[in-house]
């Protein structure tokens, strides 16, 4: 799918880019398979800012992606491919045989009349459901689970696979887009082939605007601003902060912090880390 470039008729149009959306078929989504969003701008439950850089954004509805693929031994047919303003990758509505309609995450190559479907005995094509076990290894996978019948979690955004690298026992060595190899379960159940919308990271904004559409607000430095505004703030014309990058609270350093908990039980299952020079087995 090709990227569209803009004529420069104003410095927020050169430069920029946008994708032709020539694999979409339908402009409007199933409204049964949508829902309202409560727009939180950043804000908890008391009114507190707890997230930064959200607010606005053009409205819109959330489409219920079905990510379990649980609908084993029922064939359904692809009717579209639509555009999701809720995530990077397009999305898919299925008719399923027995009338019952979802949204899945559409693969990269899925067109308005394929046949797929979900199950363990499930010939391992685009767009079909089935366990690790049953998946050859070095094919491209993604909405991959971390626990069997908990739904997809991993390998879900635009242009993105994973791949299985080894299977032995219970467990299967997949290699994720971020370079980590990790152990996971075989009766985890991934979808065959990569998520569509793979130009989407080649797209260039080209102005503040169009960010703010999909609700992000602007990013400040924190060497920009004055000391009771952020820990590296202040100081006699520009400088690197006077200390290590921090966050905005001043609690967790923002380069070379460990941010992952000490008793997390997932960390087990990591063969290699995403980060070069990180390794960890769990074999012995």
């Amino acid at each position: 799918m090709p990227v569209r470039e803009y004529k420069p008729t104003s410095p927020g149009r050169r430069g920029a880019t946008v994708l032709d959306f020539a694999e979409l078929t339908r402009s409007k989504p199933h409204k049964p398979l949508t829902e309202a969003i409560h727009k939180t701008g950043g804000r908890n439950n008391v009114g507190r800012l707890s997230m930064r850089h959200i607010g606005g954004g053009v409205k819109r509805r959330y489409r219920l992606i079905d990510f379990k693929r649980n609908k084993d031994g029922v064939p359904g047919t692809v009717e579209s491919i639509e555009y999701d303003p809720n995530r990077s990758a397009y999305i898919a509505l299925i008719k399923y045989r027995d009338g019952e309609r979802r949204y899945i995450l559409a693969p990269h190559g899925l067109n308005v009349g394929d046949e797929i479907s979900s199950g363990e005995k499930v010939e391992p094509r685009i767009g079909c459901c089935l366990p690790i076990k049953n998946i050859p290894a070095g094919m491209m996978i993604h909405n991959l689970e971390l626990t069997p019948g908990r739904g997809g979690q991993l390998v879900r955004s635009a242009g993105g696979f994973a791949q299985i690298q080894a299977k032995e026992g219970a467990y299967a060595d997949v290699l994720l887009p971020s370079g980590e190899v990790r152990r996971i379960h075989v009766r985890c159940r991934a979808t065959i082939g990569q998520v569509s919308n793979i130009e989407w990271a080649n797209v260039v904004w080209g102005k503040a605007g169009r960010k703010r559409w999909l609700g992000i607000r602007p990013t400040v430095r924190g060497t920009a601003m004055n000391p009771i505004s952020h820990p590296m703030g202040g100081g006699e014309g520009r400088s690197g902060g006077g200390r290590h990058p921090i966050n905005w609270k001043g609690t967790k350093l923002a380069k070379g912090g460990k941010t992952r908990r000490s008793k997390n039980i997932s960390t087990k299952f990591i063969l290699r880390r995403r980060k070069a020079g990180r390794y960890q087995n769990t074999r012995k």
